[in-house]
């Protein structure tokens, strides 16, 4: 689920990024709270940051004593990615292995399909494996799936999410294969 949310951030310039034009330390401003935002990557609580949508403040610079840094307090509206328990999503298969295979969705890298929540779908070995059902519906390697998620478990180490994913429900499934892209 996309989240619009408002933030507080810190932006930290040093002395050499200064200009005397306001323009310029806007810009510079800017620059550097789009890179920071980018490096951070996600939280538990909003998920994966997507995009900085408007900035609503930028507040009076303090000078740090021991560098000589300028730190901004600032405050944007920013676009989030996070998925929840029951949600309905499309994810693409990027792996297959004999007991499921593994989806990217967005941001996500990791939701996990186990075979025991694909209903009479049977795996198939070979030199690209893939699951069959009786309808000749088939889940390989970069099929785009429709998912609902069972679970979900954020990693700090990492800063992502990983979620279990199950096909038992009505409308879920593949979408479409490579071929029909």
């Amino acid at each position: 689920m996309f989240l619009k949310v408002q933030l507080p951030w810190n932006v930290i310039l040093s002395p050499e990024s200064l200009e005397a034009s306001d323009l310029k330390l806007q810009e510079s401003i800017i620059i550097r709270l789009l890179d920071d935002f980018a490096a951070k990557k996600a939280t538990k609580d909003l998920g994966y940051y997507i995009a900085v949508t408007t900035l609503k403040r930028i507040g009076e610079g303090k000078v740090r004593q021991h560098t000589g840094d300028v730190l901004f307090p600032v405050v944007f509206s920013a676009l989030t990615f996070k998925i929840c328990k029951g949600e309905i999503l499309e994810g693409v298969v990027h792996k297959v292995m004999k007991h499921g295979v593994f989806l990217r969705c967005g941001p996500v890298e990791s939701l996990y399909l186990t075979n025991l929540k694909m209903p009479d779908y049977r795996y198939v070995p070979g030199e690209n494996p893939y699951f069959l059902n009786d309808k000749m519906s088939k889940i390989g390697k970069d099929v785009v799936v429709r998912f609902v998620v069972i679970g979900t478990k954020w990693m700090e180490a990492d800063r992502e999410f990983q979620a279990l994913v199950s096909l038992e429900g009505d409308y879920l499934g593949p979408v479409s294969s490579p071929a029909e892209i």
